[in-house]
């Protein structure tokens, strides 16, 4: 290795650091509880909005109802 100005491999420790402070702050920022949970919300939301999603709301309802309903027959037995 050819040696090398200290005032240069300053400078290029002083970029390394940079750069590992902004990836840092950046996996941070991606993985917030806050963030995730709103991306989730948003995520349950937009699927809830589609013919699926819906299907699957309905579906549960009357599993729901189902259950409900027998609990309630054979509560009076």
């Amino acid at each position: 290795m050819a040696n090398r100005d200290p005032r240069q491999i300053q400078l290029e420790i002083d970029a390394a650091r940079e750069s590992l402070a902004a990836t840092l702050d950046q996996l941070v920022y991606r993985s917030s509880p806050t963030r995730l949970r709103a991306r989730g919300q948003a995520a349950v939301q937009q699927f809830l909005q589609t013919p699926a999603g819906m299907a699957v709301v309905g579906a549960v309802g009357v599993l729901v109802t189902v259950v409900v309903v027998r609990r309630i027959r054979h509560r009076n037995d």
